[in-house]
């Protein structure tokens, strides 16, 4: 069974002196999502989570349009890497076989199974409209990621992608080496389970690129909070999106760059506020 991390050996120089020990890394590994007998992409990623990774990719990269579209994943364990393989329903195997390239990516690789630069930066689908949070549940949301992060508080090496509910807290949270594969197992685990993602947020460790925000609208997450900054690009889809983008989130506040009316400067909100 392929573990999150390790326990290396390592020797460090500090405080002018050389002292052995070991520390704990997380773990990478080579995983091709394939579909009906043919490789789509092969990306660097923490073998954790995989169902969820192969789901949420699935439904990312538009390959299905839900779970049921899966009728059947197998995780297989090969010599130099891990294999998830599924076949699809006819209608969604087709359109796969009219997409598939064979890509070895870099770690958490976002662009997988595209050939045009217009695909690429293609718009992102328009959220729901949904409740408006105080600044309390951003800050609430944001404090309770650290605790949660089992892998990132052994290795310091992973990024998060979690998602939040005023009423349940933090409903689910995923990590990976790669920002992209977090967010995708988020989406897969949101999926699988049936949560509504219209009711909450997502926080991620990472900076927001186009390709996170174009992964959080297909999931329909209204609100988008990040400990570090937007790409200009980022800002702008989010806000085609009708998503509320919250950056350079920290202990002592964070910035709201698009659709601020979702953010409301009353505390004490008794009914959920509804925006358009």
């Amino acid at each position: 069974m392929h573990q999150p991390h390790r326990i290396v050996d390592r020797r460090a120089w500090r405080n002018g002196r050389f002292e052995e020990g070991a520390r704990a890394v997380p773990e990478e590994a080579a995983v091709a999502l394939t579909y009906n007998g043919g490789t789509y992409a092969v990306m660097m990623a923490t073998p954790q989570d995989l169902t969820d990774f192969a789901i949420g990719f699935s439904l990312s990269e538009g390959v299905v349009r839900s779970p049921r579209d899966v009728l059947s994943l197998d995780i297989i364990d090969l010599d130099d890497g891990i294999e998830l393989r599924m076949w699809l329903a006819q209608e969604r195997a087709e359109l796969v076989n009219e997409r598939r390239r064979l890509i070895a990516g870099p770690t958490g690789c976002g662009l997988c199974g595209i050939d045009s630069i217009a695909e690429a930066v293609r718009p992102a689908a328009i959220v729901a409209r949904g409740r408006a949070f105080a600044p309390r549940d951003v800050m609430a949301a944001l404090s309770g990621l650290a605790p949660l992060q089992e892998i990132n508080n052994r290795t310091r090496a992973v990024h998060a992608a979690s998602f939040w509910t005023p009423s349940h807290g933090i409903v689910a949270l995923r990590e990976d080496v790669g920002r992209h594969n977090a967010l995708d197992k988020l989406a897969g685990a949101l999926a699988r389970h049936d949560i509504a993602a219209g009711d909450g947020m997502v926080v991620l460790t990472s900076r927001v690129s186009v390709e996170m925000v174009q992964k959080a609208a297909t999931i329909g997450v209204p609100v988008i909070v990040a400990v570090s900054a937007p790409t200009a690009l980022a800002i702008r889809t989010a806000d085609a999106a009708g998503i509320t983008l919250v950056a350079v989130a920290r202990s002592d506040g964070f910035e709201i760059f698009t659709h601020h009316a979702r953010i409301v400067a009353h505390a004490d909100l008794k009914e959920p506020a509804y925006v358009g």
